[in-house]
């Protein structure tokens, strides 16, 4: 140990060899005390001697027992109510990069993320060069994303890179029950932080689901919440970048959250303290690529696996999606007794992670004949009409509370939707009160769920989005008064404008109600043939849709099947 180690050492822990020296002070002074009553005691008469004597044991096990109740009783008392409940410290151990163990080249399926990251990386390294052209380090970095994205896996590998001390706590543990408590807590945890840099030559804290201590501050309403919330925000302010900070320290801030980012408190938001600001999105067709292949050369896989069906097929999974469905297939391989895994294994664990289990809900022949009816509604209109989704299964095995389903995803992302996409929604949405209407001549209650869909998106092409028939524009949702305290106040609106908005939401959904029954009543052969094939094979792969509309002459506009199987499995 070094000196500047051993004065750091004693600047730490100089309350506990305080007490270990009072401690050693005080056995002397029993010591000594024992001694000058040993010779009292022995210039007694020979009938005290023996009464004392006798009485020893029982003061020594008397003084021993209630001193060791009442020391245990204290210590509980005073570390659960003072230090926030518990004897495990909070956010304050550190993690050894060693242990983290997750390196920069494991992180795949953010390259774009990476590269704007490892600029960073360099500056905190490479501190020599930063001071040189009179740059200042980097005091902090946050990461906004979806969960699932692999922020806190991020970190991780930042810690590795650097190779500097790591401590790592969550946002909920600054959340206590005393007001103080959370700003204590802080407080310790940038001293430990401190106390790393100046051994080490740099510290990473790392806190997972800031927003829970982050949140923008506010005036507290008399229970003494905010009150607290507001103390911890500011402690955390003044320990990034507060008047009594060292400005030479090498410590990097590095906050996660999948809250929206005007959910923290702007103060934290400025240059000087989370200056870096990473927005991870769910990983593009590339990256799903690259993650799959990544997860499977961990396991044995059958190598004719089409790795560009799978990130076709897992559009918007997220890479702990990914992970999870190889996981999955892993489990389902071993089940049914498969050397590797194979296409089948995994396309039966992309079902599980999308649908969930299948439920054991048993339909009767009725209930079966009417939701096989329903569902192929949705497909026929789906398959013929949409603009750029793919029916990519249907099903009538009940799922998720679900007596049955159609499953569709466009070939590649889609982030802009126009008029006819929406439209088209609907249609689909409303085809399966239309077959219902069509087959049996009345409906079912199941039709509640596609109602409120067809309605919503009606709603809003109407109200947000221009796009009614009376050419009123404008959000007219932003002339809805909310109050502060929750709920709306009467709206600015008039009952004219709400009439014909409303009147232009029905003359849509009606609209696309006709044209649904059309369809199905122009295609009444193949709406017949689906549903019969539904009810035999009661779940319908990609493939086997496409030909069953092949045998009516229908194809999609695409000439490529993105989601088809390899054909030699």
């Amino acid at each position: 140990m070094t000196s500047k180690q051993f004065k750091i050492y004693l600047r730490l822990h100089w309350i506990l060899i305080a007490i270990i020296g009072v401690s050693v002070l005080i056995l002397l002074s029993i010591i000594i005390l024992s001694i000058v009553g040993f010779g009292a005691f022995m210039s007694l008469e020979s009938f005290y001697k023996k009464q004392m004597l006798a009485s020893i044991p029982l003061s020594i096990f008397l003084y021993l027992f209630v001193g060791s109740v009442s020391a245990a009783i204290s210590t509980f008392i005073f570390v659960w109510f003072i230090y926030g409940g518990g004897f495990s410290s909070l956010g304050q151990k550190k993690v050894k990069t060693e242990e983290v163990n997750i390196h920069w080249t494991d992180v795949v399926g953010m390259e774009g993320i990476k590269k704007e990251i490892w600029e960073a990386i360099n500056l905190i390294k490479d501190r020599a060069q930063l001071k040189r052209i009179g740059g200042k380090i980097i005091k902090g970095i946050i990461m906004f994303g979806p969960p699932g994205c692999g922020k806190t896996y991020l970190a991780k590998a930042i810690a590795t890179e650097t190779g500097l001390p790591f401590l790592a706590a969550t946002g909920s543990e600054f959340v206590v029950m005393f007001v103080g408590q959370g700003a204590s807590h802080v407080r310790t945890l940038f001293k430990q932080a401190r106390t790393q840099a100046e051994i080490y030559g740099g510290c990473i804290v790392f806190i997972d689901e800031i927003d829970s201590l982050a949140t923008s501050r506010g005036v507290d309403m008399g229970f003494g919440g905010t009150m607290s919330h507001n103390a911890t925000v500011n402690q955390l302010l003044t320990e990034m970048d507060g008047l009594d900070q060292k400005k030479d320290l090498n410590i990097i801030v590095i906050g996660a959250t999948n809250a929206p980012e005007a959910w923290i408190d702007p103060a934290l938001m400025r240059p000087g303290r989370f200056d870096r600001k990473i927005y991870i999105n769910r990983p593009g067709l590339e990256d799903r690529k690259k993650l799959f292949e990544f997860y499977l050369k961990k396991t044995e896989y059958d190598p004719s696996i089409s790795l560009d069906v799978l990130s076709r097929r897992a559009l918007w999974f997220s890479p702990a999606d990914i992970s999870d469905m190889v996981r999955e297939a892993s489990l389902i391989a071993i089940r049914n007794k498969h050397e590797k895994i194979t296409y089948k294994d995994l396309s039966e664990a992309y079902d599980r992670v999308t649908f969930g289990l299948k439920s054991g809900i048993v339909l009767n022949d009725r209930e079966k004949v009417w939701t096989a009816y329903h569902e192929a509604g949705h497909a026929i209109v789906a398959f013929l009409i949409h603009p750029t989704d793919d029916v990519i299964k249907a099903s009538i095995v009940p799922r998720k509370g679900y007596l049955g389903m159609v499953f569709s995803r466009p070939a590649e992302e889609v982030y802009t939707r126009n008029k006819e996409y929406f439209l088209a929604d609907i249609k689909i949405a409303l085809a399966s009160y239309a077959a219902e209407r069509l087959k049996f001549g009345t409906t079912c209650s199941g039709v509640s769920g596609d109602f409120n869909n067809a309605y919503s998106i009606a709603h809003n092409m109407v109200w947000r989005w221009g796009m009614g028939d009376s050419g009123l524009l404008g959000d007219q949702h932003s002339m809805e008064n909310t109050s502060p305290y929750g709920g709306t106040s009467p709206s600015s609106l008039s009952e004219k404008t709400r009439e014909i908005l409303d009147y232009d939401t029905q003359k849509i959904l009606g609209r696309c109600l006709k044209e649904a029954e059309e369809i199905l009543t122009r295609e009444k052969d193949l709406f017949e043939h689906f549903a019969q094939e539904l009810l035999k094979k009661e779940e319908l792969e990609y493939d086997e849709i496409v030909e069953i509309f092949k045998k009516y002459g229908k194809e999609r506009p695409q000439n490529e099947a993105p989601y088809s199987k390899p054909q030699d499995i």
